[in-house]
């Protein structure tokens, strides 16, 4: 996280963001999330199933600038099966700093390596000098559309005593992707180790908007 003494210019939303990044579709069992997925206490024994993702994300620009991020949404939770990101680390500073006070999107600034080739991209991502993971992912074929309209976000996020619903809506160019080894310390991300996605896509370009978010009561 940034420094509490660091100031950065407020971004508020609705943010529009351009990119590329590559899409992993989950179907974690509950014993493994309610274990290994980071969650908070409001979202334990809440887990309903559905689709998890990991998403590595190339923003060539939005409000604060260009930067990399990796996140992580178990699948979805409660009566009405939202979703929320347990874990995300981001390159930008001020990607964290506006995300966790826009959103409640609980962000941590880590350091990214993202080595293109054609067909291939090879991600590290370190934090405090620790590697978080290491995964090359090969990707081809023909492009189609993808859309949130196929595979819809809602979130709710829960930071410093605020609950927040947000709904992003993205679209883009996708192609058939393919993990081809991914590495991750258990200690610092859900360990996805020997879990093979149900699809891996490789987006680009896409287009994604963070709207204004819609902030609940507190019941605590």
């Amino acid at each position: 996280m940034p420094n509490s003494a660091t100031q950065f210019a407020p971004a508020p939303p609705p943010w529009t963001l351009h990119g590329e990044g590559i899409i992993l579709l989950y179907r974690f069992k509950k014993p493994w999330v309610e274990s290994k997925a980071n969650l908070p206490a409001q979202l334990q024994g809440q887990f309903k199933g559905g689709f998890g993702y990991v998403m590595l994300v190339d923003y060539s620009s939005s409000p604060v600038g260009p930067y990399h991020e990796l996140l992580f949404i178990p699948g979805q939770f409660g009566e009405k099966k939202f979703q929320s990101i347990t874990r995300i680390l981001v390159s930008s500073e001020a990607s964290t700093d506006q995300g966790r006070k826009n959103w409640g999107i609980p962000k941590e600034t880590a350091s990214f390596r993202w080595e293109k080739e054609k067909g291939k991209d090879h991600i590290q991502v370190e934090l405090d000098g620790k590697k978080i993971i290491d995964t090359e992912i090969t990707h081809g074929g023909i492009s189609f559309p993808i859309s949130t309209s196929l595979l819809p976000l809602r979130l709710i996020q829960t930071l410093d005593g605020k609950t927040q619903v947000t709904l992003p809506k993205g679209s883009g160019w996708g192609k058939l992707a393919r993990v081809q080894r991914m590495e991750v310390d258990p200690q610092l991300f859900p360990d996805l180790n020997g879990i093979h996605p149900l699809v891996a896509l490789k987006v680009n370009p896409f287009t994604i908007d963070f709207p204004i978010p819609t902030l609940l009561p507190n019941h605590e």
